[in-house]
């Protein structure tokens, strides 16, 4: 990890500490290890970092983890806990031993332990988010882990809008075999589709209607006709943990005019931004053009429109560095992001569509092939 040796040597520290467990996408990134119990982190530069795991997890960990292992029992932890101390005491006893000097920590490091650690050696706080920023470059290997969660993700989504294609209104709501199309049905459907590729998916967007006006609404009930329904997925690789994430807008029947209209000015600006994506291109640019855009058709950008960022950094989370927002900053080769424009309306309903790519030297290699079609 040369570049945290960097980061660790320019804040005056003598090593980097983290705890968690690889719910925690700095922790799971350094170590590579996954586990549901927190591990202790520590690296020194020049130096392999170490993670102290329970004695259970330790052959497993020596499997799969890329930084040396210690059991608790090894870092003196157990030692420390018959003596009376409490969990944090022990942990920052652990965490001192090791580091032998100042340390440095992130944002995320748990305060009680914060303060226990500080009663041996001066605790930094990496404010500028070092890590993350790491993360945000992925390796060829990283990419290709993302691709191929990518594909899981459109093998689901069309397990959708295949169910929505092939229902049939009855009363202005959308039915299959008899009975309402539901957007837990489907939702259903296609997480059973993740499983099936080793992947998973939580809070999986399905809304109709008035529905779609908000963008995080996951939705609930029938389908119905004639009314814009958003699909967004964004699902979880279960061994390695990489995210990808896609979005797509479709009608079953006749859309409004205003729909159809909203459609195709999302459609452009996604089209426009992705065209704009290089390395050193800034994410506030990309952002700040979509929003002339959508000025130029007469969409606004403040409590209703596009009333969200342009796109996120896609990786270990979801949502991650680099941002495609008001304040993002030069991309770089190798992020990996989101361009998904909306433009929402209470009364009239939202439109959004999302494709995921890398930024290269020269343009956005687009992973999403996933096909967009308003009307089914």
């Amino acid at each position: 990890m040369n570049g945290l040796d960097s980061v660790i040597r320019d804040a005056g520290a003598a090593a980097y500490a983290a705890y968690g467990s690889s719910a925690d996408a700095n922790v799971r990134y350094l170590t590579r290890f996954r586990t549901t119990d927190p591990v202790i982190y520590v690296a020194k530069p020049g130096e392999r970092g170490m993670i102290v795991v329970p004695q259970m997890e330790h052959e497993r960990a020596v499997r799969e983890s890329i930084a040396a292992v210690a059991t608790r029992a090894d870092a003196g932890y157990l030692e420390y806990i018959k003596a009376g101390e409490s969990r944090w005491r022990a942990t920052a006893h652990v965490i001192a031993d090791l580091a032998g000097g100042p340390v440095l920590v992130p944002a995320t490091f748990p305060l009680a332990l914060a303060r226990e650690l500080e009663t041996f050696h001066p605790v930094v706080l990496d404010g500028a988010g070092s890590v993350e920023g790491m993360r945000a470059v992925k390796t060829p290997e990283e990419i290709e882990r993302i691709r191929s969660v990518q594909r899981a993700a459109e093998a689901a989504i069309d397990r959708g809008i295949t169910l929505i294609r092939s229902s049939a209104p009855r009363a202005g709501v959308l039915c299959r075999d008899g009975a309402p199309l539901t957007s837990e049905a489907v939702r259903t459907a296609m997480h059973t589709v993740l499983l099936a590729h080793g992947c998973r998916g939580v809070d999986t967007i399905v809304s109709c209607g008035p529905e779609t006006a908000l963008p995080h609404n996951t939705g609930s009930g029938p389908l119905l006709e004639n009314e814009p329904i958003v699909i967004d997925i964004f699902p979880r690789d279960e061994l390695s943990g990489y995210y990808a994430d896609m979005t797509r807008t479709v009608v079953k029947g006749e859309p409004s005019p205003e729909i159809r209209e909203m459609y195709d000015a999302v459609r452009d600006a996604k089209t426009l931004a992705a065209a704009e994506v290089r390395a050193g291109v800034a994410g506030a640019d990309l952002y700040n053009a979509v929003v002339e855009f959508f000025r130029d058709r007469g969409y606004e950008s403040d409590a209703r429109g596009f009333i969200h960022s342009l796109g996120h950094g896609v990786g270990l989370e979801v949502h991650e560095e680099p941002s495609l927002g008001p304040r993002g900053g030069a991309l770089a080769v190798g992020n990996v992001v989101t361009i998904e424009p909306g433009l929402y309306y209470p009364g009239i309903g939202g439109v959004r569509l999302e494709d995921m790519g890398a930024v290269t030297e020269t343009d956005f290699d687009r992973f999403t092939q996933y096909e967009e079609e308003l009307t089914l």
